[in-house]
């Protein structure tokens, strides 16, 4: 795979030479074409857009399928090789923070830049946002001296480590919420609708801020639990806080942006997991109709096996009211029932599949020639009210107002899921969890015995929530299930399926060539990583740095 990092370095390099020769005559050969002070909306409006498009299809199919929704057990499917992975590092640095950087450097330049202060701080908030799904599976990366090569001619950035990146991406955080609640600043200029996320309501932008912290937090908490603490607080004392309605959802839907596509089968098609379709069942989870599809039980069923004395399979219950929804071993390699994959029920002439596949409108709105609106929320309320109801049950609320109980922000959060993915697969015109306004079912659900607060395993209940919320980010999903070791093999109420496979806990980074590669070895060296290794056992043992102290899969406290 050519190393992105690598190809932009060379494309600066040539940049740099061919306009030292010809320094002279720039002035002269600049064509009236060229664009030497681009609008900072527009290069905003791209940033955006790229943090959703690069994703389209390499990433959703090779590496979230095939990859990371495969490890987190929501999807059975055929294990394939590791192949166009960490597309996510190259994005960063190619179509992100130049982008951001030139929007900061322009605005500088401007008589009048006090009046774009808003504009510049949301530019940090966006670059924060990205860069910690890429340390996630990276560790260390070039940061803080990063778009040196643009500016200065220093193509040869450090690799920060994961410590020095969440402390300056707090530091930076704090800043921009600073400035974007600093009412003083009179006469701010705006994106207005170029800012495709929020429109440039800059409230919004402090609660997407306040919600990252919360994600870092997570991440940090297993190797400095007081950082995590007291970042949790400043977070709860904030005058705005962090995303806890809908409407601040940080959310992107466009006409022309089809996600998956028809690749959505590519390769192998998806099926449900027996350990999260088994749960949903038992909880009576209306997002059991919107993440999976129901298998050919339906109908007349009954009576054609019947008229041909068909038995179904043992692990098939017959008098199970959602027979319909049926799970696949998450390890193919583990349980004989993986053979009905393939293998039809036959009854005369019907075959009767009897595994849900995924969802696919769901994931994929114009798949098979559908007409449905593709919509992604990568930060999502649920997530920020169910990390709120993890702190707080792990007393690091004490002292401080937290506005609710571990168990009020528990129902929030769940409420706020169940109506999102709704939400979405109405767009999608997919199958739905309700029609109605949803407020009895979700009502049901949280007084199901299995759903509420009992006293006894409530940190469970609130880690299997956050892990059933982040069915659609993969990314996301597979961090939980590293920091947190949940679900756990060993579980009475939701337990992780045996799997035989290793599990990679981190990607690689090529060799940048010799212009980086000394500071790109010390990184790999401080991190403990082997350099070039891409085998998944080499991957499966190294960890970067806040995950060194996790637990193993499905090994949670």
């Amino acid at each position: 795979m050519i190393n992105k990092l690598k190809l932009a370095t060379l494309i600066a390099l040539v940049a740099f030479v061919g306009g030292a020769c010809k320094k002279d005559f720039a002035s002269i050969n600049t064509p009236p074409s060229v664009v030497t002070t681009p609008d900072v909306k527009y290069l905003f409006t791209y940033s955006q857009e790229r943090i959703f498009r690069y994703q389209a299809p390499t990433e959703w199919v090779y590496e979230n399928m095939e990859q990371l929704m495969r490890y987190t057990q929501y999807v059975s499917t055929s294990p394939f090789e590791y192949q166009s992975v960490n597309s996510r590092y190259g994005t960063y640095y190619l179509s992100i923070l130049p982008n951001l950087f030139e929007i900061r450097k322009q605005i500088d330049a401007k008589p009048d830049k006090n009046d774009y202060q808003y504009m510049a701080a949301s530019t940090y908030i966006m670059q924060v946002l990205f860069g910690i799904k890429v340390t996630d599976m990276n560790g260390s990366i070039p940061y803080s001296q990063a778009e040196q090569g643009r500016y200065e001619a220093k193509y040869g950035p450090v690799y920060d480590n994961q410590d020095q990146l969440f402390t300056t991406w707090l530091s930076e955080l704090d800043n921009a919420i600073a400035t974007l609640t600093n009412t003083s600043l009179t006469n701010q200029q705006s994106y207005g609708n170029n800012d495709i996320y929020y429109k440039s309501d800059w409230t919004k932008w402090v609660k997407l801020a306040n919600t990252l912290k919360l994600r870092i937090a997570a991440r940090i908490e297993n190797q400095n639990s007081a950082k995590a603490k007291q970042i949790f607080q400043q977070v709860m004392q904030n005058s705005v806080g962090p995303i806890t309605t809908d409407d601040a959802q940080l959310s992107y839907a466009s006409k022309d942006y089809a996600g998956m596509g028809s690749d959505i089968n590519y390769r192998a098609v998806r099926y449900g997991s027996t350990s999260i379709i088994k749960f949903l069942k038992n909880t009576a989870d209306p997002r059991l109709f919107i993440y999976f599809s129901s298998n050919d039980l339906k109908g007349s069923y009954k009576d054609t096996l019947t008229k041909y004395n068909v038995n179904l399979p043992a692990f098939v219950n017959s008098n199970d009211p959602l027979i319909s929804y049926q799970g696949a071993p998450a390890d193919w390699t583990t349980d004989t029932t993986s053979k009905y994959i393939s293998t039809p029920v036959k009854a005369g002439t019907q075959n009767y599949y009897l595994i849900s596949t995924i969802n696919r409108p769901f994931f994929s709105p114009t798949w098979n020639g559908a007409k449905g609106l593709f919509t992604d929320i990568p930060v999502t309320n649920a997530e920020s009210c169910l990390l709120i109801a993890e702190f707080i049950q792990k007393g690091y609320g004490e002292g401080v107002n937290t506005k609710g109980t571990a168990e009020d922000w528990y129902k929030k959060g769940v409420t706020s899921s169940i109506k999102t993915m709704n939400a979405i697969a109405v767009a999608a015109l997919s199958t739905v969890g309700y029609t109605t306004d949803g407020t009895s079912e979700i009502a049901a659900y949280l007084n199901n015995p299995q759903v509420k607060f009992n006293g006894v395993n409530d940190l469970e209940r609130i880690y299997i929530q956050q892990y059933l919320n982040l069915f659609r980010n993969a990314n996301e999903a597979f961090v939980f299930c590293r920091r947190t070791g949940y679900p756990k093999k060993v579980s009475t109420y939701y337990a992780r399926e045996t799997y035989t496979t290793p599990i990679p806990r981190r990607w690689w980074l090529g060799d940048p060539g010799e212009v980086n590669r000394s500071n790109w070895a010390n990184a790999l060296k401080e991190q403990g990583f082997t350099q070039n290794a891409q085998d998944v056992q080499t991957l499966s043992t190294e960890r970067v740095w806040y995950d060194k102290t996790a637990p193993n899969f499905g090994e949670g406290k």
